[in-house]
């Protein structure tokens, strides 16, 4: 009876286990079956400590927890400012540590940021008191912050990269119509060019992956599709190789693209000029000890 009694209370067990799966199962089904922007709502209502746990949900979620859109919404609810540090190194060498700057300590989110030499320009980012304007620059040696003429429109879920000494733009003209649109800025000339708006010929979507610069032009993708910009041509298209991998926090070298692949746990490449994707070897031992990988990205070796 004793062994009869046991295997009714492991069969009982196992029936609360499948009943508890079955109705989270139901639950997860019912939000997945949201409009996204809905689902972009609640989420941005979610402690960002819960957001590792969410990312596990699925891919689609994963993408989301590390969208602009979910930070540019959390943003509008006062939920999150854009905190600027230095890291500064002790004289004798042996540590180092960040140090928050002061008199930038208030930009908000979330806005487009470029680096051009030691000025850092951003597009989007206002202060709480909403009297700095949608476009200055930080001036990374005296930690000061100037005005530039302010964007010819507003836009949201900005993402930016710079050609040429032209910096490019790219973000949503509001949430309604959801309409993409770029506007240039000329770091020569100080002044945003004409025409002031330029509307993509092809619909990039939620381009919340960022930008990047390869061979002179601008590559850009979405939940499924990447896409390329040549602004000599002024023209879009889209790059089915580019679009088979779902490249994010990607950075260029020589030219060429590099992004943490974190589902297969490597670090992969791609050489738009021969348009294919390769592995990079040597360090499977270094990616290997990496903690919280989702949230690894790859980083230019000139901002090391």
């Amino acid at each position: 009876m004793d062994g009869f009694a046991l295997c009714l209370d492991d069969y009982t067990m196992s029936s609360r286990v499948r009943a508890a799966k079955k109705q989270s199962s139901k639950g997860l089904s019912l939000v997945t079956s949201l409009p996204e922007d809905v689902i972009v709502d609640i989420l941005a209502r979610v402690p960002r400590c819960d957001y590792p746990t969410i990312s596990l949900v699925s891919k689609h979620f994963r993408a989301l927890v590390a969208s602009p859109e979910l930070y540019a919404r959390r943003s509008f609810s006062g939920n999150v400012v854009d905190r600027l540090f230095i890291l500064r190194r002790k004289t004798n060498g042996n540590s180092s540590r960040l140090v928050l700057i002061p008199l930038l300590s208030s930009l908000r989110c979330f806005g487009g940021y470029v680096t051009v030499g030691s000025m850092i320009y951003v597009f989007g980012g206002i202060h709480n008191d909403n009297s700095t304007p949608w476009a200055l620059t930080i001036d990374c040696r005296s930690h000061t912050v100037q005005p530039l003429t302010s964007m010819p429109v507003h836009m949201y879920n900005l993402t930016a990269n710079i050609i040429d000494g032209r910096i490019y733009v790219i973000g949503i003209l509001d949430y309604i119509h959801r309409k993409k649109m770029m506007v240039v800025f000329n770091t020569e000339t100080q002044k945003w060019e004409e025409p002031a708006m330029v509307t993509p010929d092809i619909e990039l979507g939620n381009t919340h992956r960022g930008c990047v610069v390869m061979a002179g032009k601008l590559y850009t993708r979405n939940y499924q599709t990447s896409f390329v910009y040549d602004p000599k041509e002024n023209k879009w298209e889209t790059d089915e190789m580019l679009s088979s991998k779902n490249w994010y926090h990607a950075c260029v070298v020589d030219d060429v693209l590099y992004y943490y692949d974190c589902d297969d746990k490597c670090l992969r490449r791609y050489d738009p000029r021969q348009r294919c994707w390769g592995v990079v070897k040597g360090v499977e031992k270094l990616l290997a000890m990496t903690r919280d990988t989702w949230w690894s990205r790859t980083i230019h070796p000139s901002f090391i």
